[in-house]
């Protein structure tokens, strides 16, 4: 007996079911497979940290450091973007969130005694804003490990990026008052690149706006990324912010930005991240 041979629309469907069953197992197999590496770095804390100066574009002076956390690279996670990514879609954002400040704050207070840096050194620390709306996160723990490190609050920048939307301002910006009683400040990341970021920039009143490098990049050449970022700094003057420009690449445009009258910036033209506190100054122009 002959079995019955299924209809060519049927056929099309069993092969369409197979190829998006087959690629679902692969994505789960692989998100399993990064879910628990990323469990490894946090338990070897094999994150790599570097800091990246910020200058005074006008003065050359250093105004601090920004602290980066990178991940070794690998198969699951090929690059830094890639692996923090990830972790946004996992329920592991809080955990990794205190491991990093907890690394941050030891491996800063190495690098000041090991540099010979003024102890009051400034230090931009990137964070979700849903990590710091967590009662939690407001326990006092940060401050107990600054004393253990010999920092202090009045020394960190909470950098707030805009890919995580902050959703009710009002309710943001109170938690945002309980830091800055203590002494921390607040500095918008991706100034520029989103709607989020400028709503964020007016309601919650930042002491630093981090301009986004697509403003930045070869800004010398291009007449819409100049009226933004003249738009920005006039923003800024009124409100008593501070204006760094990131992702500062090339000569030209250190020289637009300082003629533009921007008070800081950092990047690769400036000085690459190290994983010790280097010093840095102003290229010749």
């Amino acid at each position: 007996m002959k079995t019955p041979l299924l209809p060519a629309s049927d056929k099309s469907g069993l092969y369409h079911y197979t190829t998006y069953f087959y690629h679902a197992t692969q994505q789960y197999l692989l998100s399993c497979r990064r879910y628990y590496e990323l469990q490894k770095i946090i338990r070897t804390q094999t994150l790599t940290t570097f800091f990246q100066p910020i200058l005074n574009l006008q003065e050359g002076s250093c105004l601090g450091y920004e602290v980066l956390n990178r991940p070794p690279v690998s198969s699951l996670f090929p690059d830094t973007e890639s692996f923090y990514e990830f972790i946004g879609y996992t329920d592991q954002v809080f955990a990794f969130e205190c491991f990093c400040r907890d690394l941050s704050f030891k491996r800063l207070s190495a690098a000041l005694n090991q540099a010979d840096k003024p102890k009051d050194t400034v230090v931009f620390i990137n964070i979700h804003p849903q990590v710091l709306s967590d009662s939690n996160y407001r326990s006092g723990e940060t401050i107990q490990l600054l004393s253990r490190y010999g920092l202090s609050p009045q020394q960190v920048v909470f950098e707030l990026t805009e890919k995580q939307a902050v959703h009710d301002y009002v309710a943001f910006e109170r938690i945002l008052s309980h830091y800055r009683s203590q002494g921390f400040r607040i500095a918008i990341d991706d100034a520029g690149s989103g709607y989020n970021s400028l709503k964020a920039i007016v309601s919650l009143k930042p002491e630093f706006i981090k301009l986004d490098k697509s403003l930045v990049r070869q800004i010398h050449l291009y007449p819409n990324q100049q009226h933004v970022v003249k738009l920005l700094r006039e923003f800024a003057a009124e409100s008593g912010t501070y204006i760094i420009a990131e992702g500062i690449e090339e000569m030209e445009e250190i020289a637009f930005l300082r003629e533009e009258g921007i008070p800081y910036g950092q990047g690769y033209a400036i000085k690459k991240p190290a994983t010790e506190l280097v010093d840095a100054s102003l290229p010749l122009l």
